[in-house]
Formats: C-alpha cells, sequence, structure tokens
C-alpha cells in the first residue's frame, strides 16, 4: 500500500470511528440533544442545506418537531420554531442565552465586538445598550433631526415625480432613500455640501455591496473553529479591507464634527461624541472605536432592512388594490390631498401600522433573528443545548404557524386591529417578534419603525401605482443577510396630490 493511500485509509477509518462514537454518545447522553438528523462524518448536515435557511429549517421542525438539532460541521446547532420555546430561550434562561453567536466576518466588521449587536453580554454591552437605545436612538434625540428626515423624504418625492409615467424599482429607490435619511440622520448638516453627500452615500453604498457576500457565505472558519487561524477563504483578511473603507469615511466625519462648534448636538453623531467626551473617566468608557462601531450598525442594519420592509409592504398592496385603496383613504383622511405626510401623522395611522406589522408578520426581514450561544449548557423542554451551541430561533416559521394565527399565508392587515391580535414591536409576545425579544432586542427599533412608516405612507399618499404591461407582483424571497424579494419589484407612479408645487 502506498503511503498516500495509507494516509487516506488512516483518515477515513479515524473519521468513521468519531462519527460512531458522536452517535452513541448522543444516544446515551442524559438529557438527550434534541433530535434531528444525523448528517454525515466530519461534515454533518452541510451537503444538504437549502440556500433558503429558514426554510429548509421550517421543513425540518415538521420532521423533529419544534425544538431540534443538526450539526453544521463540527459545530453543533439547535433550531426553535415555537412560541412557547422561544419564551424559555428569550425570556426565562435569557441571561445564559444572552450571547450573539458571532461568526469570523461579524467580529471584524463590528469592531471585534464592539458595538451593540455582536458584544458579548457584560458590563460593556450594557453601557453600549444604554447609550444607544437611552440617549442616540431615544424618541427624544430622533425627534430633534426629524427635519432632516423630513428633507430626504421630500427629496425622494420630487426624484420620483420627475419619472412619473415611467417603470421604477422600488427596492432601489427606497434604499437610496433610506441611506440618505440615516446618514444625513447621523451627521445631520456636518456635509454642507450636496455632491460630497451624494459621493459618501455612493461609498457606503459600494462598501455595503461588498460586505454582503462575506456574511452570507458559509465560512469554513464558522463551520470547523479549529481551523479559524488559517481564514482558508480569506473572508477575515477581505473583512479587514472593507471595515478599513468604512473607517476612513468615519474618521472623516468625526473629524469634520470634532473641528466644528465641539458642544453642538444637532445630530447622532454629536450625541455620540458628547458622550464619549463626558464618558472618558468613567468605569467603562464610551470609546471612539465604539462610536464607529455604532455607526456601523447604524448605517448597515437601518438601510437594508427598512427599505426591504418598505418594498415588501408595497409588493403586498399593490396586489392587493382594496388594501392600498383603504390605507390611501385612511390618507386622506388624517393628512388631505393638500399636504405631505409628516410623522406628526403617524400616530393617527393605524390602518398603516397594521399594513407595517403584517408585512413584517409574513416577511420578517431577520427570519432567524441573530443566533444565539449559551454560556452554560441548559435543559429546553427536557433537551441539552450545551455551552457553545448555535441556536437559531424561526421567527418566519413561528410567524407563519397555522396553530398560532389564522390564514397565516394570507396577507391581512386587519387581522391586527382585533384585540386577540393587537401586538406591538416590543417582543413580549412570543408569536409575534419580527425584532427579536429579550435583552438583545434590536436597538433600533424606534427608528426603524418610524422610517418604515413614513416611507410607505408617502409613497401611497403621494402616488398612485400600476405595474408595467403585462407583469405581476412576484413575492418570491431570496435568502441573504436580510430577506428581500427575488424579483425586484418595478411599478410606474402617478401623482395624486392637489397640487404640483408639493413636490418640490
Amino acid at each position: 500500500m502506498t503511503e498516500p493511500t495509507t494516509f487516506l485509509y488512516t483518515f477515513f477509518l479515524a473519521a468513521f470511528f468519531l462519527y460512531a462514537t458522536l452517535f452513541l454518545l448522543r444516544r446515551k447522553r442524559s438529557p438527550p440533544l434534541p433530535p434531528g438528523p444525523t448528517g454525515l462524518p466530519l461534515i454533518g448536515s452541510l451537503p444538504f442545506l437549502d440556500p433558503s435557511l429558514h426554510k429548509y429549517f421550517a421543513d425540518l421542525s415538521k420532521k423533529y418537531g419544534p425544538i431540534f438539532s443538526l450539526r453544521l460541521g463540527s459545530r453543533l446547532t439547535v433550531v426553535i420554531s415555537s412560541p412557547s420555546l422561544s419564551r424559555a430561550i428569550l425570556r426565562e434562561h435569557d441571561e445564559t442565552f444572552a450571547n450573539p453567536d458571532v461568526t469570523a466576518a461579524a467580529y471584524i466588521f463590528s469592531y471585534g465586538g464592539n458595538d451593540i449587536a455582536f458584544s458579548p453580554n457584560g458590563p460593556t454591552w450594557r453601557m453600549l445598550r444604554h447609550v444607544g437605545v437611552h440617549e442616540v436612538l431615544s424618541s427624544s434625540s430622533l425627534d430633534r433631526v426629524s427635519d432632516l428626515r423630513q428633507q430626504e423624504i421630500l427629496s425622494t418625492i420630487r426624484r420620483i415625480h420627475e419619472r412619473c409615467g415611467t417603470p421604477i424599482d422600488i427596492g432601489a429607490e427606497m434604499f437610496l432613500t433610506t441611506m440618505n435619511i440615516v446618514t444625513s440622520t447621523i451627521w445631520g448638516r456636518t456635509l454642507q455640501v450636496e455632491k460630497e453627500r451624494e459621493l459618501v452615500g455612493k461609498d457606503f453604498k459600494k462598501v455595503i455591496a461588498d460586505i454582503v457576500p462575506l456574511f452570507t457565505q458559509h465560512n469554513v472558519s464558522d463551520l470547523f473553529p479549529a481551523l479559524a487561524q488559517f481564514d482558508l477563504q480569506g473572508i477575515r483578511r477581505k473583512m479587514e479591507v472593507l471595515r478599513a473603507r468604512f473607517d476612513i469615511i468615519f474618521e472623516r466625519m468625526i473629524e469634520k464634527k470634532c473641528s466644528g462648534e465641539e458642544e453642538r448636538v444637532d445630530d447622532l453623531l454629536g450625541v455620540m461624541l458628547k458622550k464619549e467626551r463626558e464618558s472618558r473617566n468613567s468605569k467603562t468608557p464610551f470609546t471612539m472605536t465604539h462610536v464607529k462601531a455604532l455607526l456601523m450598525d447604524m448605517v448597515t442594519a437601518g438601510t437594508d432592512t427598512t427599505s426591504s420592509t418598505v418594498e415588501y409592504a408595497m409588493a403586498e398592496i399593490i396586489k392587493k388594490p382594496n388594501i392600498f385603496q383603504k390605507l390611501q383613504e385612511e390618507l386622506i383622511q388624517v393628512v388631505g390631498k393638500d399636504k405631505l405626510v409628516h410623522e406628526s401623522h403617524l400616530p393617527q395611522l393605524s390602518f398603516l401600522s397594521c399594513v407595517i406589522k403584517e408585512t413584517l408578520r409574513i416577511h420578517p426581514i431577520l427570519p432567524l433573528l441573530i443566533p444565539r450561544c449559551p454560556s452554560s449548557s441548559c435543559t429546553i423542554d427536557g433537551y441539552l443545548i450545551p455551552e457553545g451551541t448555535r441556536v437559531f430561533v424561526n421567527v418566519w416559521a413561528i410567524q407563519r404557524d397555522p396553530t398560532q394565527w389564522t390564514d397565516p399565508l394570507e396577507f391581512k392587515p386587519e387581522r391586527f386591529l382585533q384585540e386577540k391580535f393587537k401586538r406591538d414591536f416590543k417582543g413580549k409576545e412570543f408569536d409575534y417578534m419580527p425584532f427579536g425579544s429579550g435583552r438583545r432586542i434590536c436597538a433600533g427599533v424606534v427608528m426603524a419603525e418610524r422610517m418604515a412608516c413614513h416611507l410607505l405612507a408617502t409613497m401611497v399618499h403621494s402616488f398612485d401605482w400600476k405595474l408595467p404591461e403585462g407583469k405581476e407582483v412576484d413575492l418570491s424571497e431570496k435568502f441573504g443577510i436580510v430577506i428581500k424579494l427575488a424579483v425586484p419589484l418595478v411599478a410606474i407612479p402617478t401623482p395624486r396630490l392637489s397640487n404640483d408645487k408639493l413636490y418640490y
């Protein structure tokens, strides 16, 4: 037997014995691991994964139950697909499951886990959460920059009005708008020249487009942690390059801001820099690294998620003209045809709120949320979830569960007007939690709700929309960092306000 053949024989024999040992341990363990597919030696269920991971997990839950496990590479993965078990993970054992499962790409992207989303549970994360939720993204902070968001909405209305009668890619338009809103809200009037603002927006859009594939690609470093130090696919190295490009933009904005009136706080970057100065001598300071990591969260998480939500909402209501008409009637009653929609109108638009809630029920933008990683072994529903397991909560499956929702696959915004189905985005009801639940609930809920509602209201109030001749709405999904329409929604706008001057 030649030396290479001997090596291969030994390798496969060792793999077989490892596989057999793991299989026996799985069966004998007490309490047992959750049921699930056995998979193949070494690589587990990797060859069988469907690109639409949320749907693949939903199908497995029908076979193995609302809690099941599978191996992806050397990592054990557990998937939760019921409200009661979600409650156990996200509330009853919230402390144990408070750490996110951070991929190699996410660790670099988040400045070494120094943002709100990927920072481990502890004093630093609590400080970041407090700064993000109660100071930077609080209702009062957002109120102070509402005029900046209104200006960007008006710019969008103007752009669309100039193209009335021609097909418009709604998703692309909403992405541009949300990017402009987020960046304008962050640095306010720091960028005085329109061309400069446009260039920064293009830079962000390009870097985000390059980052997305790195997050969605299966990384050997995550699947086989023992190999992480080798960065075999170069994902860590590529992400470092992209983060450096973000870093240049952030530092330029920070320098511009600091060179002006230091104490002026008229935008979210001003709030953060003021906090950074005030906390320098505190036990857990809010550092410049944290400032940039939080900026990263806002720019990346606040654009694709909101624009996709609005695009899905537009697709659903264009497909159902009766809902579109009902929404327009509410807008006429509350706003009138001789005014633009302002954020102050939003609390009075109850049906609009229902449309956004139903959109996020049937199309949750983060269908598996950010995976959790237990800090110690824990027993859930009689099954052991070992320390270090990757845990997914499949909100996409939960929010489409026929045992929880009547006609779950039907788009029915009016369901949220019923007392028994009244829900909000606070994650208190575990059959509806598009932004997550527990201490790791999305920090940007308030801003996301305002932006999505305001944009949808503006699109429906300012224009009528029809599909190009011979086209139909296609609601098929494309799985990635966020769920998107696989086929972009293209529609033709027609002005409907009483006076053309309102568009300018």
